[in-house]
């Protein structure tokens, strides 16, 4: 297990410098200029050459890589251009409202996906089946800025009985993590039931219920037990990408996320405040991804991690 955690810690290391790096080329090659945005609307060529300057943005992309690279292996992500300060203190400051709507729409995910994919299984190739597979698809093809708008107009327009913005109050949260969990719903829910059909009709269930063993417990103890595996990388994957910033929704609902944090760095061409976000999301998803791996050997002791996987 030591083996396997440092071999993957070393990986995600390097997955991450990689990614930064990746981002730190492409937004200097993307259009625009950061001492634009920043200069005043008659600002001169003088002026915007000492704005670059001051902005450490004089030098060759080579010259500004190696400068991050030193500043990035001392803690130091730079100063954000649009808040005048720390980037990675900003990114930091908004991490956990990302994190939060990320757990309460996994959480809510995970309640009705679960028994809704159990419930579809059970009553696979029926019209009631049928009608659920096409509730789910149809959520699954709905635009998240839509199905945001429409929960804005009708929970807090037509019925105003929730917060259309912010995370004043945890009322807020109702919308942008049922807004979000409408399309998880609609994709696990479908994996669930397409597991647990397999596991419903498989021999070792036939001999289970011939020993008098509780449907119930066939249903919820062995067969999603054996489904399990699959269903929490989906479960992990998503959550992941959720850690990513949920920008549409983000923005929608004025959520002080990563996600709208990013559209801000994007705008105002915050470099160091773009290069922060990534580096942060992108560890905390490697994080997420590292503790659903550990996660499997709990759920199936015939998988093992490290040397033992490979023998």
């Amino acid at each position: 297990m030591t083996s396997y955690l440092l071999k993957r810690l070393g990986q995600s290391a390097l997955v991450v410098l990689l990614t930064v790096s990746t981002v730190f080329v492409l937004i200097r090659m993307a259009p625009g200029d950061p001492a634009t945005a920043f200069a005043a609307p008659n600002a001169t060529a003088e002026d915007l050459a000492r704005i670059r300057t001051q902005l450490g943005l004089d030098g060759s992309i080579a010259s500004q890589y190696l400068t991050f690279l030193g500043q990035l292996f001392t803690g130091d992500l730079g100063t954000s251009y649009s808040f005048r300060a720390p980037a990675f203190d900003v990114v930091l400051d908004r991490v956990p409202y990302t994190i939060t709507l990320a757990l309460a729409a996994i959480g809510l995910t995970a309640v009705v996906a679960l028994p809704l994919g159990i419930w579809m299984a059970r009553r696979a190739d029926t019209p009631r089946e049928t009608g659920a597979n096409i509730a789910g698809v149809a959520a699954q093809s709905m635009p998240e800025f839509w199905s945001g708008v429409m929960l804005l107009t009708v929970f807090s327009v037509l019925i105003p009985i929730l917060p259309s913005s912010g995370f004043t109050t945890w009322g807020g949260l109702v919308l942008p993590a049922v807004t979000v969990a409408l399309l998880q719903v609609a994709l696990i829910s479908r994996l669930v039931r397409r597991e647990m059909v397999t596991n419903l009709t498989a021999p070792y269930l036939t001999v289970a219920r011939a020993h008098g063993i509780p449907e119930r417990r066939l249903v919820w103890g062995y067969a999603l037990g054996n489904s399990a595996i699959p269903v929490l990388t989906a479960l992990g994957t998503r959550f992941a990408a959720m850690l990513n910033g949920v920008v549409v929704v983000e923005v929608v609902f004025s959520w002080p996320g990563v996600g709208s944090l990013v559209v801000r760095a994007l705008e105002t061409r915050d470099y160091p405040l773009i290069q922060a976000t990534v580096l942060v999301t992108a560890a905390l998803a490697i994080l997420a991804q590292l503790l659903i791996d550990l996660l499997y050997p709990l759920l199936d002791p015939r998988v093992r991690l490290g040397k033992a996987a490979a023998r």
